[in-house]
């Protein structure tokens, strides 16, 4: 029998975002700057969102856990200058970035996800959905702005480096919170993670129809 981590990483890799046609464009190059500008208005709206997700989680959490749900909370206020940077390469000034709300469907992606901290163990479900595969979607995503948009400055691309260690151990604490879960849960918690799955995806669709 599958444990819940298994069943929940099969889900984060049939709904993989690096199976995406946004970030297979990306990969391959076939993406406009103009492209990827716009990318960087719409993702924002997750990176600003990201801290309030974790301290949803954190008010609903042990206490036991709390400083360590902290730590990541203050990790993710920290990443979003990072994001302004490489905004900033592709042309976005910062006053636009804060003064943008986003499309209808990033909009609603991120309400999606914001829908799924409800719970301690729900909300260490999505985040794990989100935050697992990241490590390896930096990765990538600096290697196709090195390769095929000529961004490579240290500031620019400093959000992405940051990612492919931080998320490794933010992954690893809401996994620790997963295996400690009854399995009565279990079936609710796939569920949920799959929800998540299906608003990270739906925001990449926005960027797509969007920009593309």
């Amino acid at each position: 029998m599958s444990t819940l981590i298994q069943r929940i990483d099969k889900i984060i890799e049939e709904q993989s975002l690096l199976k995406h046609k946004f970030y297979v464009m990306w990969n391959e190059g076939q993406l406009s700057l103009e492209s990827l500008s716009g990318y960087s208005k719409e993702y924002f709206q997750l990176v600003k969102s990201v801290p309030s997700f974790v301290g949803a989680i954190m008010e609903n959490s042990p206490s036991d856990l709390r400083g360590k749900i902290s730590a990541n909370q203050n990790e993710e206020y920290e990443h979003i200058e990072p994001w302004t940077k490489f905004a900033g390469s592709l042309g976005v000034s910062r006053e636009e970035m804060q003064n943008y709300a986003g499309l209808d469907k990033t909009r609603q992606a991120i309400s999606n996800m914001s829908a799924l901290m409800t719970s301690f163990e729900e909300g260490a479900a999505a985040m794990y959905a989100l935050e697992q595969e990241i490590p390896k979607i930096s990765l990538s995503k600096i290697d196709g702005l090195r390769k095929f948009y000529g961004i490579a400055d240290d500031d620019a691309i400093e959000y992405f480096r940051l990612h492919t260690e931080a998320d490794i151990r933010h992954a690893a604490l809401w996994r620790k919170v997963l295996e400690n879960t009854p399995a009565s849960k279990e079936d609710d918690l796939v569920q949920t993670a799959g929800k998540s799955m299906e608003a990270q995806n739906l925001l990449l669709d926005s960027c797509h129809q969007a920009y593309c």
